[in-house]
C-alpha cells in the first residue's frame, strides 16, 4: 500500500472517512439549467439580477440535508459558499449580494453547520475565486461580458489588487465565523487567455499571502489545489473523471479527491438527463477508494431548498450499499494484492474486500492469495464464502501457484455489487 506525501492539514479522519457530499446551490437553481448559466448564456450582472430578486428557499431544511447525508454513508458536505456568480449564502460584511438581502432573508450557513454537526459530519466551504458579479473583477474568458463590444473599457475600471482584498476578507470571515474542516477554493486558469482578455491565477488572488493567512487562522484546516500553488494543497482533486490508479504529482503519491455529479451539472439541473445508474454510483466510490481516494458527490438543491426527488434516489443507492458494506469503505485504501479480472480490491489491515463489478460463474481466481486467507463472506448478508485451496485448484482448475479459488454461487446475489471479506492469516 502507498503512504502519500504528509499534509499539513490534518487529513487523519479524511482519508479514513473516503465519503462526502458536495453541494452546488446559489441563484442559478432558479434558472435550473446548470450553474455556469450565466457565463454560457452570457447574462450580464444587471438582468442575472433577477434572481436575487426571486431568491426565497422556503422549505430550505439543513437537518433533512444532513440526514440524508449521514443515511447515505457520507462523512463530510462541502457547500458553495459562494458559486462564480458571486451571490453569497451567508451575511457576508463584504458585500450587499448575500442571502440576507433576498426575500429569504436570513444566513444560509449558521444553521447549515449546526445541522450537519450534529449529524457527526465534517463540515467544508467551496470559495470561488471567481465571482461574475463583482465590480473589480476583470472580464476574462468565462466572464458573462467577455463579448461586450465595450469590454476594453470596462476593464480599465477594475482593479484585481481590490478584488484580492475582497477575497482575503471574505475567506477570514469563513474561517473565524464557522470555522470549517476543509476549505475548497475553485478555481485557476492563467492560461486562459480569450481575445486579448487573460486567464487568472496565483498572483491575481495574490495566493501565496491568501494561504499564509488561512494557515495561520486554522493550521489543521484542508485545504485543495485549485489556488495555482501546487505545493499548498493537502489534497488534490481530479473532477469527473475516474484515475485508474492511484494520483501522483511529480512522482509522488499525494492525498486525493475525485469530485462527481448524479447528472452532468453541478448545480439544479430541471431537464438535465444523463442520471447514472445504481451500478454506475456504487463502481465509483469502489473504484476511487480501491486506487486510494476519496469520493465527493453532488447534489444540486432546487430554489426551493430541497433534494431533487432523482438526487434523492440516488443516495438511496447508497444508503441501501454502504448499510451492509460500509467495512469495504471507510478505513480503506488501495490493496497491494493483485486484482482479479473485473473485479477491485481494497484493505483495511487484515481484512482484504474483492468488490465484484461483473458476476464470473462459479469460481473467482485470486493470485498470490492461496496460503494467506484464513475465512471469506459475503458482507451483504455474512455467509461462508468456501475457499478451493491451492492443491485442489492446481488439480482441478489448472490455476497458478498460491492462487486463492472461491467458489461462488451461480447466480449473482441481489446487491448492486458484491463483496466478499476476505479475513488474512497474521
Amino acid at each position: 500500500m502507498y503512504n502519500p506525501k504528509p499534509t499539513q492539514g490534518d487529513t487523519s479522519w479524511f482519508v479514513h472517512d473516503r465519503f462526502g457530499m458536495f453541494i452546488h446551490w446559489g441563484l442559478y437553481a432558479i434558472p435550473a439549467r446548470h450553474e455556469w448559466v450565466q457565463s454560457r448564456e452570457e447574462i450580464a450582472p444587471d438582468d442575472y439580477r433577477q434572481y436575487f430578486e426571486r431568491f426565497n428557499p422556503v422549505d430550505y431544511d439543513p437537518g433533512e440535508w444532513a440526514a440524508i447525508a449521514s443515511d447515505a454513508g457520507m462523512k463530510y458536505v462541502v457547500l458553495t459558499s459562494k458559486h462564480h456568480e458571486g451571490f453569497c449564502l451567508w451575511d457576508s460584511a463584504y458585500t450587499d449580494y448575500k442571502v440576507t438581502n433576498t426575500p429569504y432573508g436570513e444566513d444560509l450557513l449558521k444553521p447549515f453547520a449546526e445541522a450537519f454537526r450534529a449529524e457527526g459530519l465534517k463540515v467544508g466551504f467551496y470559495y470561488s475565486l471567481i465571482d461574475w458579479h463583482h465590480p473589480e473583477f476583470p472580464i476574462d474568458i468565462f466572464h458573462p461580458l467577455r463579448n461586450h463590444p465595450a469590454v476594453e473599457t470596462l476593464n480599465e475600471e477594475r482593479d484585481v489588487t481590490k478584488y484580492a482584498a475582497y477575497v482575503h476578507n471574505q475567506v477570514r470571515e469563513l474561517l473565524t465565523d464557522f470555522d470549517p474542516d476543509i476549505l475548497w477554493c475553485d478555481f485557476s486558469y492563467p492560461d486562459r487567455d480569450y481575445q486579448g482578455l487573460p486567464g487568472k491565477g496565483r498572483e491575481d488572488w495574490q495566493s501565496e499571502d491568501l494561504v499564509a493567512m488561512i494557515r495561520d487562522i486554522k493550521p489543521d484546516i484542508i485545504l485543495n489545489n485549485r489556488l495555482d500553488l501546487p505545493k499548498a494543497a493537502d489534497i488534490y482533486t481530479p473532477e469527473q473523471w475516474q484515475p485508474t490508479e492511484w494520483v501522483r504529482v511529480d512522482g509522488e503519491p499525494v492525498v486525493w479527491e475525485t469530485c462527481q455529479t448524479f447528472s452532468g451539472s453541478w448545480g439544479y439541473h430541471r431537464d438535465e438527463k444523463t442520471w447514472k445508474s445504481p451500478g454506475q454510483l456504487i463502481r465509483m466510490l469502489v473504484n476511487t477508494v480501491a486506487r486510494g481516494g476519496n469520493l465527493l458527490m453532488n447534489v444540486g438543491p432546487t430554489a426551493l431548498g430541497t433534494f431533487d426527488y432523482r438526487a434523492v434516489d440516488a443516495l438511496d443507492v447508497y444508503e441501501d450499499w454502504m448499510a451492509r458494506h460500509a467495512d469495504a469503505i471507510y478505513g480503506c485504501t488501495m490493496s497491494e494484492f493483485e486484482e482479479p479480472q473485473d473485479c477491485r480490491l481494497t484493505q483495511n489491515g487484515d481484512k482484504l474486500y474483492v468488490h465484484i463489478f461483473a458476476w464470473p460463474f462459479k469460481h473467482l481466481y485470486l493470485e498470490g492469495l492461496g496460503d494467506k486467507v484464513a475465512f471469506a463472506r459475503f458482507l451483504h448478508d455474512g455467509s461462508e464464502v468456501s475457499l478451493k485451496l491451492s492443491d485442489w485448484t492446481s488439480r482441478h482448475l489448472q490455476a497458478g501457484e498460491n492462487t486463492l479459488v472461491l467458489e461462488l454461487p451461480v447466480v449473482k446475489p441481489d446487491v448492486v455489487v458484491p463483496v466478499i471479506e476476505l479475513e488474512l492469516k497474521s
